[in-house]
């Protein structure tokens, strides 16, 4: 049986295809439209999974997409009637649902003269995210939780996941939701794009909770372990806050109302300079969102009595949080899926339908994230013939590594000289993170290394932190908590004896958002970060995304072209190795003379 996953028309569009039961590919829309998050029928990422599985669109039995457009019906119509929001409201998320409803048509389209055969299951929003963390879980048997902005007119679900079987027990209903509070408050503190929550994030252990009061008012606790907002304070719920969708990098209106200016003060324009109290605005939303989530899984513990929890949506990104559900709450256990956002709907709305179209038993565990695509040493090689001359306008000089070893040793020496190296190997990531086979790698020994990546290649706010890649087998020596983070989604303490030995990875509040490592899920990447271990005696290198104000790369190509417009000193790219050489000084002077003639001309 073949299924195919859709999360669209909405951001982080993405696709998924699993095959009697094992997930063959998944990949999200931006890295192949090169739009950050973007929105809308996910098209090439199809096309991507169909190849991946070596299957036509029409093999496929059914398409799984992670809305159910009948949810919630008559909440809908009594909350209508009830407020009587703008009818241009009303209007948008009509004519977003129409979409949806139209999917077959759309599918059709992707591969001219193929026609699509199979059915189309369409699967509550939350009901695929919480899918999509427990059913490719380790666990028999969890607690599941989703959190996010809003899906199917609901923002939080929560159930127990028992083998093949998943209950979704409660949710949190419109106008209410967590994701919404925190989006908000991420625009008021000048963030605008769709998907800079992580910069709130970033900015918060730069401040104090000071404004805890005021949060008080925002986001209220419920003695059942929810929560509601005061919807004074914002505007989703009653005015036509422009949504774009289809085609784009989502863009959101306003969702605050002047409400929340007189009670924190004026936004902070974007562009403007942060200030101290932007930093503990920020600190204080953060611990506002930890206060409402421990609240909510503490009372789920109590109810439930089982210690795994299995974590999904938009608001399970939130690492900082995640570091702290095992001490905040009685949960021993967490897996969160390497795309736990709405791209990650997919493959839950895909694994829902499989398991009860087969009745199978559940035995397919994610423990790694490389679902996406992969290009052979002969691609490689071809491309470079063709950039040959650019490459060497550039001064790039082109060697091929004779094996790994090789590969590895070299690599792992210019970051211990305090190079910046773009590492481009195997299949792509699924997710966001970057964990090892796009990224670039840097010393994380160097206290100045973050100010050099941000010059040299990211040019983002000095505030946001890097991320380390650590051997798992080294954690308890550097980490204060001993735990799996295969997928960068916990920030952990770094021991304080430690700090000092790695500032470029260690937060200004000691933390540091660990990815953990094993031989068996990328003995590449394992074996490099080992290299560099015997050189330095640190086992973990800094970790950042392959890209410039873009997607992650997808394609070799978009790789030499982020090195080439980038100062990045090296570029790893199957076991070809790209260094920057020196210009001669003879050679330097002729350009200028050159370029002095062209003016005068």
């Amino acid at each position: 049986m073949i299924i195919l996953g859709l999360n669209t028309y909405h951001g982080d569009s993405s696709a998924c295809l699993i095959k009697d039961g094992v997930l063959i590919a998944a990949a999200e829309e931006e890295r192949f439209r090169r739009i950050k998050h973007w929105a809308g029928f996910p098209a090439e990422a199809i096309k991507y999974c169909l190849e991946e599985a070596g299957v036509v669109i029409e093999q496929v039995d059914f398409t799984a997409v992670n809305r159910y457009p009948r949810a919630s019906l008559w909440r809908r119509a009594r909350y209508i009637l009830a407020n009587r929001p703008e009818v241009g409201m009303l209007f948008e998320k009509i004519k977003n649902l129409r979409k949806v409803l139209n999917i077959e048509d759309e599918l059709a389209m992707v591969i001219p003269g193929a026609t699509y055969k199979g059915e189309i299951r369409f699967v509550d929003h939350h009901r695929a995210h919480l899918a999509s963390s427990f059913l490719v879980s380790p666990f028999e048997e969890a607690v599941t939780v989703s959190v996010d902005g809003f899906g199917d007119f609901a923002s939080t679900s929560w159930g127990r996941g028992k083998g093949s079987g998943l209950d979704m027990d409660g949710k949190v209903y419109f106008p209410h939701s967590l994701g919404m509070f925190y989006q908000a408050l991420t625009q008021y503190l000048g963030f605008p794009n769709y998907g800079d929550e992580y910069k709130v994030m970033g900015l918060a252990p730069y401040g104090e909770p000071e404004y805890g009061e005021e949060m008080n008012q925002i986001v209220r606790l419920k003695s059942d372990g929810t929560f509601a907002l005061n919807l004074k304070y914002f505007r989703h719920h009653t005015d036509k806050v422009a949504y774009e969708w289809n085609g784009c990098s989502p863009e959101v209106g306003t969702l605050y109302s002047p409400a929340l200016e007189t009670l924190l003060g004026p936004a902070r324009s974007k562009g403007e300079a942060v200030t101290q109290k932007h930093k503990n605005v920020a600190r204080s939303v953060q611990a506002m969102y930890e206060k409402a989530l421990f609240h909510l899984l503490n009372n789920l513990h109590g109810r439930y009595k089982l210690d795994a929890l299995a974590l999904s949506g938009g608001c399970a990104m939130n690492s900082v949080a995640n570091g702290k559900i095992s001490r905040e709450t009685p949960f021993k256990n967490v897996y969160i899926q390497s795309a736990a956002g709405d791209a990650g709907g997919a493959l839950g709305a895909a694994y829902w339908v499989w398991y009860r179209e087969s009745g199978a038993l559940r035995d397919f565990r994610m423990d790694h994230a490389f679902w996406g695509p992969q290009f052979s040493e002969s691609y490689i090689n071809m491309m470079m013939e063709v950039k040959n001359e650019k490459l060497n306008e550039k001064y790039c000089r082109i060697t091929r590594a004779a094996d790994t070893g090789q590969l590895c040793d070299y690599a792992a020496r210019a970051i211990a000289d305090g190079k910046v190296v773009g590492w481009f190997q195997g299949r792509m990531e699924w997710g966001p993170r970057a964990l090892g086979n796009r990224s670039i790698l840097c010393d994380p020994r160097r206290a100045n290394m973050k100010e050099i990546l941000n010059v040299k290649i990211k040019r983002r706010e000095s505030f946001r932190p890097f991320a380390p890649s650590i051997l798992r087998e080294a954690v308890s020596e550097w980490f204060e908590v001993e735990e799996d983070v295969p997928f960068m989604m916990k920030v952990l303490p770094v021991r304080k004896e430690k700090q000092n030995d790695i500032p470029a990875v260690t937060h200004v509040d000691g933390s540091g958002r660990l990815q953990t490592v094993t031989r068996e899920n990328n003995a590449l990447y394992y074996d490099l970060i080992s290299r560099f271990n015997e050189i330095t005696g640190v086992p973990m290198l800094l970790n950042t995304s392959f890209n410039e104000n873009e997607p992650v790369v997808c394609r070799p190509e978009e790789a030499l072209d982020c090195f080439l417009r980038t100062k990045m000193d090296v570029l790893v790219i199957g076991n070809h190795i790209l260094a920057r050489e020196k210009v001669p000084v003879d050679v330097e002077i002729r350009k200028r003379v050159s370029r002095l003639r062209d003016s005068k001309i």
